[in-house]
């Protein structure tokens, strides 16, 4: 497959779309309030009739979807799906290749503030010598890159990231990165190919295989109560993606009220805002990411990657000998500490963060432009 295949990419909502979309927002039926206050039952009706009322008149999609347009994009078929990326050429004489693979309720555009940081450190008072080539590949069934019909999906996708980087751009050593979703990812793709894998840098560290009799330091049975705890209080919305994708999808394909309430309480639960959504993400960002996945109608693809790992993938983990660092914000989702992370990878850089959540690259991609470039410098 030649790198010529890469076709330029570029977004373009039709009015009937756009007609159709701000139709339903003016036509959402209201659920009957639960009287529970603020977000303790859930998504905010406050919040929610705020963000509805923006989005169905004064939400400006066109000036949105110019700023998507001014990011270099391209798709190419990989493993028999279309798979759409960003590509950042980096400055200076030897930019290192990256891949930078983002997680859920993301999209490829969460991405692309620390993919310019990464390709182009002069403009932020860093170092040309430091730039990376910059790939962000919309995960199989977000946004522009097409599902793939198989169940399970095969190949699987960090096979897909390797074709992509190795056989398509030609690079034949390369760096990756991820959070969520796109660390699993980023993890398999390292413990496959270490021989093209340069470093591996993450934001989540895939579980260790442990036996019940293993002793564990106090520091890893806190991290294991925090975890447990997570999932008792935070967990529903992935125990459904994993087991029931479908029924869920009906709903939120069909509202777009639906599909907001869904994401828009993550982006507050799981960001460092202290309560306040307004604190890390404007509407206009919200409303972006939302309309990608409601223009796009991948709500129900998004959550394939739960629903195929938890039948399918749960015991396809190996360890990872790639050296690997990783950044832990303190209000990501879990916050492992070293000799747990060391259990499964060849740990060489480990970075407590001062702050920011989950979506990291959105929050603070200073602190991780930062952090990925001090890493990779000694493996150039």
């Amino acid at each position: 497959m030649s790198r010529t295949e890469l076709e330029p990419f570029t977004l373009h909502v039709s009015e009937p779309e756009l007609e159709d979309l701000r139709r339903r927002l003016r036509h959402t039926r209201w659920p009957t309030p639960i009287p529970a206050p603020g977000w303790t039952a859930g998504t905010e009706p406050e919040t929610m009739a705020r963000l509805l009322r923006y989005w169905a008149d004064r939400f400006d999609w066109r000036i949105q979807e110019a700023a998507v347009n001014a990011v270099p994009q391209f798709t190419v078929p990989v493993g028999g799906a279309r798979i759409h990326l960003v590509r950042l050429r980096g400055e200076g004489g030897r930019p290192m290749p990256i891949l930078l693979t983002h997680g859920w309720p993301s999209t490829f555009l969460e991405l692309t503030r620390l993919g310019d940081r990464l390709a182009n450190p002069s403009r932020y008072g860093g170092d040309p010598a430091d730039s990376f080539d910059v790939v962000i590949p919309s995960l199989p069934g977000f946004a522009f890159s097409e599902p793939r019909p198989g169940w399970p999906a095969e190949p699987p996708t960090h096979e897909l990231w390797h074709t992509l980087m190795h056989d398509i751009l030609g690079y034949q050593r390369y760096g990756a990165h991820g959070g969520d979703l796109g660390a699993g990812v980023s993890s398999r793709l390292a413990a496959a190919h270490p021989e093209s894998v340069v470093g591996l840098h993450l934001l989540a560290a895939m579980n260790p295989p442990v036996a019940p009799d293993e002793p564990l330091g106090d520091d890893e049975r806190a991290h294991l109560a925090q975890l447990a705890q997570w999932h008792a209080e935070e967990g529903g919305y992935e125990h459904q993606q994993q087991t029931r994708p479908a029924t869920l999808a009906h709903g939120l394909s069909d509202s777009p009220a639906g599909l907001l309430a869904w994401i828009v309480e993550k982006y507050r639960a799981w960001s460092d805002c202290g309560g306040d959504l307004s604190a890390a993400f404007t509407d206009d960002e919200i409303l972006t990411q939302a309309s990608i996945y409601w223009f796009t109608n991948t709500i129900a693809t998004s959550f394939r990657p739960y629903a195929e790992y938890h039948r399918f993938g749960r015991d396809s983990w190996r360890r990872v000998e790639v050296p690997t660092g990783i950044a832990v914000f303190p209000h990501d989702l879990t916050r492992p500490p070293r000799r747990w992370v060391e259990r499964t990878y060849r740990l060489t850089r480990y970075t407590p963060m001062p702050r920011g959540g989950h979506f990291a690259a959105h929050e603070e991609p200073e602190l991780l432009a930062t952090d990925i470039t001090a890493f990779f410098r000694d493996l150039r």
